[in-house]
């Protein structure tokens, strides 16, 4: 699952997907534990970082990913790597150089970043997963 992902959903999320993209609190990795302690499911998690710190995106800020890293892993998740979207109409280079080496001081082996318009930059800086729905899909209306 990739975007803002609510508690109130997190029951469906759990059923449905083995991938969350979008963890940003501890608040949710704690019902994402609960929900899928429930139900014997092991979501492989990404933790969303504002690489940007830009008030409109989810995501938590690049100073407090350890902790939500490691309370997430307290809680049993299974954190694989860190995911983020950089600004829009700036370079992401930068931006994906710097996520690249936070993964890495993590030792995650996955990295979730690149979108249709970036995927190529977030690849060369070791992106694992990325999102290129526009590109199948089209724009958005």
């Amino acid at each position: 699952m990739i975007g803002k992902l609510q508690t109130n959903k997190v029951k469906f999320a759990v059923q449905l997907f083995d991938y969350i993209h979008s963890v940003d609190s501890e608040k949710l990795a704690k019902k994402i534990a609960d929900e899928q302690l429930k139900i014997n499911k092991n979501i492989k998690i990404f933790i969303q970082v504002n690489i940007g710190d830009e008030n409109q995106k989810s995501g938590i800020n690049k100073n407090d990913i350890n902790k939500l890293v490691h309370y997430s892993l307290d809680l049993g998740l299974d954190v694989i790597g860190l995911m983020c979207i950089p600004p829009a109409n700036i370079d992401p280079n930068e931006y994906f150089y710097e996520m690249n080496q936070l993964n890495k001081s993590f030792g995650f082996n996955e990295l979730s970043m690149g979108m249709s318009s970036d995927y190529i930059q977030a690849s060369k800086n070791l992106s694992t997963y990325v999102r290129i729905g526009s590109s199948i899909f089209g724009n958005r209306p």
